[in-house]
């Protein structure tokens, strides 16, 4: 008797001999990767060729090596390293919720980082790189363990409806209690305002190390739950009848989420969109497998978030757009867009 085979909704119909990606499609990804990385490295207020970049590079005593490597080499490795978390994050977050709407702040995360940030500035006057990158990460986990606290006293885990409520509730408290904070402080507001609009300039490489050490182990979870998110787009109650324990699934889910947003958010603020929108363009490219989809959303979201920041830097000439405006436009474009096409039936 043959053999069933479950496939998740949306996924694509490859033979089972088929399940790497085709050749054309990483090497698409890859050239636009470093297409955009190339356009961080090389546009700005001070134009350079690809000749005098690389001259930068190799030469950082040369004229153009203060350029490249005192402003442009920092904002183009955290544009990749934030993308990506942000990419992953995203297509967890929306493989946990069944929710093709769902971003990585729904869970309290980007929440529960500015609240710890600005409490840090309010009460200890901490505002060094190292010192809100962990004030981000505490803040980030601390809000997490809140809603899947909240979530489990409810209805339990086994839908994903209890989470995204108590996401949502978490967030809406966190930010009013942020906002009554820096409307009380002056200084605290000149700091919050900084760092909340979510931008790559004037970003460092301090806190670099801590945050990828973060990032990583965000990404190692992400990969031990793509078994489980596959199953869960199946529904809960065939992920549990496959033998699927989503108590295990949803913490795995969620530390994972909570590790690669935390460290994204610690290092340049809340940044939007980026974990909506570059799902929806891997699922497009590679289909609803998650062992696919996730590292094909890092590349997609570094890419988006390195174009949108080279775009931010063209628009108003000797200043610039941050980042985080840029992608709250477009990505507020791509929303409509996404809703308008009814592609949130397809995850």
């Amino acid at each position: 008797m043959p053999s069933l085979r479950v496939r998740p909704r949306g996924a694509d119909q490859r033979s089972p001999a088929d399940t790497h990606l085709p050749v054309a499609m990483p090497v698409m990804l890859a050239t636009a990767l470093v297409i955009s990385a190339m356009a961080s490295l090389a546009w700005g207020s001070n134009h350079l060729s690809v000749g005098s970049v690389m001259t930068g590079l190799l030469d950082p005593s040369h004229d153009e090596g203060s350029i490249v490597w005192g402003s442009r080499v920092p904002r183009t490795v955290l544009g990749l390293m934030v993308g990506a978390c942000l990419g992953v994050a995203g297509a967890v977050m929306q493989g946990q919720t069944r929710n093709p709407l769902a971003d990585p702040g729904l869970f309290g995360v980007s929440a529960g980082a500015s609240l710890a940030v600005v409490v840090g500035v309010y009460v200890w006057d901490l505002t060094s790189v190292l010192a809100i990158l962990w004030l981000a990460f505490t803040g980030a986990l601390l809000a997490s363990v809140a809603v899947f606290t909240i979530a489990a006293l409810g209805r339990g885990l086994v839908s994903p409806v209890p989470l995204a409520l108590a996401g949502t509730a978490v967030t809406a408290l966190l930010s009013a209690m942020t906002s009554f904070l820096v409307l009380t402080d002056q200084d605290t507001l000149a700091a919050y305002r900084i760092w909340v609009v979510g931008s790559l300039s004037g970003r460092t490489l301090d806190g670099l190390g801590p945050a990828m050490a973060l990032a990583a182990l965000g990404a190692l979870l992400a990969g031990v739950n793509v078994r489980s998110l596959d199953a869960m787009a199946l529904g809960p109650e065939l992920a549990l009848g496959l033998g699927e324990s989503l108590l295990r699934a949803r913490l795995v889910g969620l530390g994972a989420i909570t590790l690669l947003t935390a460290s994204a958010v610690a290092v340049t603020g809340p940044i939007a969109f980026v974990g909506l929108t570059a799902p929806h363009v891997a699922r497009a490219l590679v289909g609803a497998s998650h062992a696919r989809l996730l590292p094909v959303s890092a590349c997609v979201g570094a890419t988006v978030l390195l174009s949108a920041d080279v775009l931010g830097r063209m628009l108003r000439g000797s200043s610039e757009v941050s980042v985080g405006v840029v992608l709250s436009v477009l990505g507020g474009a791509a929303f409509v867009l996404i809703v308008r096409r009814g592609r949130v039936s397809e995850l």
